[in-house]
């Protein structure tokens, strides 16, 4: 396996925030109390800031959900009590603390991997990304069904455990087993932004 300083090119490792958003982050959205979501926001915007200084590419995915893309099998899953999360529009819907920069790009999805039926593959080929930092909520639902599928179309996979949260300890704790085990490096957000201004300070003047 490559080392970080291997994997972390600024210019070809892309910050992916996942779904950080009202209903999910917020203690008024609609999944309630969600403490640790927004304990681990200010890990994610002193690494936002790291990634913008250094070059390296940030992408934020949004979860919006509409009667177009709510078919019957999505929207009866968890016995129907998230059909109501991220409707599109609505105060829910909006990012929680953080915010993509103008020219920063945001895709939409409409189920738990960024990668289903979106244009994020598109965005990162283009970008010539090789390399997934991974940040954002449900660690162990849309973050890591993101770096799951990437992981397969062949990106480098680096998670990180305190840019990451989920609705309780163990199923944080087990999402990363899971990323450490078969997908990737596992991580923090120090870690990252330490290689990040290695690189700078050496990049030539």
């Amino acid at each position: 396996m490559r080392t970080l300083p291997e994997l972390l090119v600024p210019a070809k490792s892309a910050v992916i925030v996942v779904d950080v958003q009202n209903d999910f982050c917020s203690p008024e959205g609609a999944l309630g109390p969600t403490g640790a979501a927004m304990a681990m926001i200010p890990n994610l915007q002193r690494l936002l800031a790291g990634a913008r200084a250094a070059g390296a590419p940030v992408i934020f995915i949004q979860t919006i959900h509409e009667d177009a893309t709510d078919s019957e099998a999505w929207i009866s899953r968890s016995d129907g009590k998230v059909a109501s999360c991220c409707r599109k529009n609505t105060w829910g819907s909006e990012f929680t603390e953080v915010a993509p920069l103008p020219d920063e790009p945001v895709v939409i999805k409409h189920r738990y991997s960024a990668f289903v039926n979106t244009r994020l593959d598109s965005v990162l080929r283009t970008l010539k990304v090789e390399t997934l930092v991974m940040t954002g909520v449900s660690t162990n639902v849309c973050v890591e069904s993101t770096a799951r599928l990437g992981y397969m179309l062949d990106y480098h996979i680096v998670f990180l455990s305190d840019c990451t949260a989920a609705y309780s300890e163990a199923e944080h704790e087990g999402a990363l087993y899971n990323i450490r085990n078969h997908f990737g490096i596992v991580t923090t957000a120090g870690d990252v932004m330490a290689v990040w201004n290695e690189k700078t300070a050496l990049a030539p003047a």
